[in-house]
């Protein structure tokens, strides 16, 4: 664990090399995070899911909303570089998404079952696939070349860091 409430768990960073053992670790990680984000929610108050997990720093509630936003796209990313040769990943805006209108009026239960029902996809998927397919590359504009398992790895750590986000809050404030 870290100090700095950005990155309760540590940043992340990419391996130089995806190996089997780590992929396996993330797919365990990705198909554990639905029930981790509902079990790190329970029982909040409206005020506590508006209440943002650092200062300047999202709402629970734009941090349960973002999750699922996050691994639409991860899905879709995994889906292309499965089904295409290199391609380019495209990125979008995360601070403007989780400022648009849904995420102050969509019930995050909304988002807990969206993620749940993704994650069984994208983990039946990944479950599915040979040590060859996590080598398959992709290009992320700002990121440069990864391979499909480095994408998987740091989809791991994704769900477990923005879960940490509302677990140290609620330690922090006693709740």
């Amino acid at each position: 664990m870290t100090t700095d409430l950005r990155y309760p768990i540590g940043r992340f960073a990419y391996p130089e090399r995806a190996t089997p053992a780590a992929i396996a670790s993330a797919i365990e990680r990705i198909d554990a995070a639905p029930k981790a984000l509902r079990a790190a929610v329970e029982r909040l108050r409206p005020e506590q899911l508006d209440t943002p997990y650092r200062p300047g720093g999202w709402s629970v509630r734009q941090v349960v909303h973002h999750v699922p936003d996050s691994h639409v796209n991860a899905y879709v990313r995994t889906k292309l570089a499965l089904t295409e040769d290199d391609p380019v990943i495209r990125p979008y805006d995360e601070q403007l998404w989780a400022a648009l209108p849904d995420t102050a009026s969509t019930p995050i239960e909304t988002s807990l079952l969206l993620l749940e029902q993704l994650h069984r996809r994208w983990v039946a998927l990944l479950r599915a696939c040979d040590d060859g397919a996590f080598a398959r590359p992709l290009r992320h504009p700002e990121i440069g070349s990864l391979t499909l398992g480095q994408l998987i790895i740091q989809y791991g750590w994704h769900g477990d860091h923005h879960i940490a986000h509302i677990t140290a809050l609620r330690e922090r404030e006693g709740w």
